[in-house]
């Protein structure tokens, strides 16, 4: 029986990032939030989509857009079908893509919230003395490392920094100061427990 408990955690932003906007209503820069509606605009055999965001102060309207002058039959007909029934998995694919929402609107306001699914890989609680995390991201988050750890697994940052400062705490990339930076999709910790008073609890905290 291996030593090490093997876990992968899938984190997964829970609230979509919300672009800044100037709006004309308000006279100002407001986030603005996803309303989960694709607009869908057919020109002969050319199609505009964009998905609609709506100012959290006025309810006034930005579209971010999504295809632009695409010829009908250059769209799979299963997105074209999500697209104009508005596909709830669809716009929350979207929405939740910072990277091509920061490059439409520039500033966004990122939630640190996310949910994170466990699921058990190798290794009984039990009868472990180091853990192994391998992360998996759905969407980008904000969320530094150490503060993911220490709400999963019930340590303070201090605690995980001594582990750090020992060895004990191991990252996969490595990198300096990877506690202090946004989590990252593929990163896998490994945490040496032998010895430590509150083991059982951290291993069993780690899977549920």
């Amino acid at each position: 029986m291996s030593s090490t408990l093997r876990v992968r955690w899938t984190i997964a932003p829970a609230i979509a990032p919300r672009p800044f906007i100037n709006c004309n209503r308000c006279g100002g820069f407001r986030p603005y939030k996803c309303s989960e509606k694709f607009r869908v605009n057919a020109n002969g055999k050319r199609i505009d989509v964009w998905l609609i965001y709506r100012c959290v102060s006025c309810d006034n309207s930005w579209n971010l857009t999504i295809l632009e002058r695409q010829n009908r039959h250059d769209i799979e007909p299963a997105l074209l079908a999500a697209l104009e029934s508005n596909d709830p998995a669809l716009a929350r694919r979207f929405a939740f893509d910072a990277t091509a929402l920061r490059y439409r609107a520039g500033r966004l306001e990122e939630s640190s919230d996310v949910t994170v699914r466990k699921e058990l890989l190798d290794g009984e609680p039990g009868r472990a003395d180091g853990l192994a995390l391998e992360l998996r991201l759905e969407g980008t988050t904000p969320l530094r490392l150490d503060r993911l750890l220490a709400g999963e697994l019930g340590l303070s940052r201090s605690r995980l920094q001594v582990l750090d400062d020992r060895r004990r705490l191991t990252m996969e990339p490595d990198g300096a100061k990877t506690l202090r930076k946004p989590v990252r999709d593929g990163l896998e910790v490994r945490i040496d427990l032998a010895g430590e008073a509150d083991c059982r609890a951290i291993l069993s905290a780690a899977c549920r």
